[in-house]
């Protein structure tokens, strides 16, 4: 399974400079949530395209969306952006449209063959969604990516 930290950082430079890092993120001292098999580009289309009513694919073509900004030659690990329009989503959901989401969210092909239930899609989405809120508006969403 895919080791997938989640954290937000001023700006793409400072997000890669987490690859010169050894532990990633985490000993970087930034905001980190680790969401281990939650991949940062199709796990998260979907999750977008539920809390923003759009379709998968308008989800997964918006800017910034699972965009790998580090080098694919890289060996350890990849950066990856999260959309700003998920980013704003998640910090701007209610209780009630994040329990909606996660339900909708664990029927996904991709978090079903995960074996995350609804209730463990709740709890993602809280981590997912107090991330975003603690980034505001002068951090940006990324996903260190390890395979």
């Amino acid at each position: 399974m895919p080791l997938c930290d989640y954290f937000s950082a001023p700006d793409d430079a400072a997000a890669v400079a987490v690859l010169d890092q050894p532990g990633g993120p985490d000993a970087a001292g930034l905001d980190v949530i680790s969401l281990n098999g939650i991949d940062p580009i199709v796990t998260m289309a979907s999750l977008e395209a539920i809390l923003t009513g759009c379709t998968y694919d308008e989800a997964s073509e918006r800017p910034r969306a699972g965009e790998t900004l580090s080098s694919p030659d890289h060996e350890s690990a990849f950066i990856i952006s999260v959309s700003t329009t998920l980013q704003e989503a998640l910090a701007s959901a209610s209780h009630d449209q994040m329990t909606e989401a996660a339900d909708a969210w664990a029927e996904t092909d991709e978090l079903q063959a995960s074996g995350i239930t609804a209730e463990a899609a709740r709890e993602v989405l809280v981590l997912l969604s107090g991330l975003a809120d603690r980034a505001g508006g002068g951090q940006r969403l990324y996903c260190w990516w390890a395979l």
